[in-house]
């Protein structure tokens, strides 16, 4: 313990092999204050890029939160699940039991999912299916290309010399979709390990995860940076690509503009940090726990159980 901060790594899961690292204030009490859990972004380990979690956490206790970072099964230092669960559904259920000891041992009331890259995926996608969970932090999650997009992909690309050189070539992200439109042959190894988020069934699944977060009061803070430009290159982009998603009053929408994906300098780590709890003590949490999660989640495209995420 120090300033007034307390670490406790802690061993989760009916199985105990989820590990994990509780972060609260040293005279901490159970009161209706929020509960954060910090998910992998990847395979990422539990401290985060460049110990990002473990400063995160940092912060929240100094304010009076508690914070849980732990590693999902065969991540870090969690032993690998003994079941025939798939991935999507394997990282579901470890959320899941580490949502029941938080309320069952820490008398949580309420909690936050916080992640990053696939760790908003999954946070929104578990939300949906477990009363307990009444706010979401998502960083970078995976949203579908737009119009406006894709306008201002190609123009960016079209200032480039090596873009010019990439299409003749055939080479390059811009290249491969221009190829793929017009019926010519490309390289598509890439494509088969990640995630085609202009795939109709992947778009509906978000929509439809955003519309019933949404529909249950769910309240979030989404943040997305310039860092992932093949993905998302505009504030808005959420907006444009889910237009019927009453995301007005439920969605705070911050975008940091010359930030990497995973928030290297110090001053965008400040500010994500600064904003994300001027979000929480402003918000008012309608979600209240005490309904049990639904034990088969969600209904999900077979293919997000072989997304390749980049972190």
């Amino acid at each position: 313990m120090s300033d007034g901060i307390h670490h406790r790594a802690v061993m989760l899961g009916i199985r105990k092999t989820l590990v994990g690292v509780l972060t609260e204030p040293h005279d901490y009490k159970a009161d209706d204050r929020p509960v954060f859990v910090i998910l992998n972004s990847g395979i990422i380990h539990r401290v985060g890029h460049h110990r990002m979690y473990v400063t995160l956490a940092r912060a929240l206790a100094g304010a009076g939160y508690q914070a849980l970072r732990f590693d999902l099964s065969g991540v870090g230092d969690s032993d690998s699940r003994g079941d025939a669960l798939s991935p999507l559904e394997a990282a579901l259920a470890d959320v899941r039991e580490v949502v029941d000891w938080l309320v069952t041992t820490r008398e949580a009331r309420r909690i936050i999912l916080v992640g990053l890259c696939s760790g908003a995926d999954h946070s929104l996608v578990y939300a949906i299916s477990d009363p307990r969970i009444c706010g979401l932090v998502l960083l970078d999650p995976s949203i579908p290309p737009t119009r406006w997009f894709y306008v201002r992909e190609l123009l960016h690309h079209l200032t480039r010399p090596q873009a010019w050189i990439n299409l003749v070539t055939g080479r390059g992200s811009w290249s491969t979709r221009l190829h793929r439109a017009i019926g010519l042959a490309y390289d598509n190894s890439r494509e088969r390990h990640s995630l085609d988020l202009s795939d109709p069934a992947i778009r509906l699944f978000l929509q439809n995860a955003y519309q019933r977060s949404m529909d249950l009061g769910m309240k979030c803070l989404a943040v997305f940076t310039s860092g992932m430009p093949h993905q998302h290159n505009y504030r808005r982009q959420i907006l444009d690509a889910f237009p019927t998603v009453p995301f007005t009053g439920r969605l705070q929408l911050e975008y940091f503009s010359g930030c990497d994906h995973v928030f290297t300098s110090e001053n965008d780590r400040k500010r994500l940090f600064g904003i994300l709890l001027a979000w929480v003590e402003a918000t008012i949490f309608d979600r209240q726990g005490g309904a049990e999660a639904n034990p088969r989640g969600v209904v999900h495209p077979e293919s997000l159980d072989y997304v390749s995420y980049e972190v």
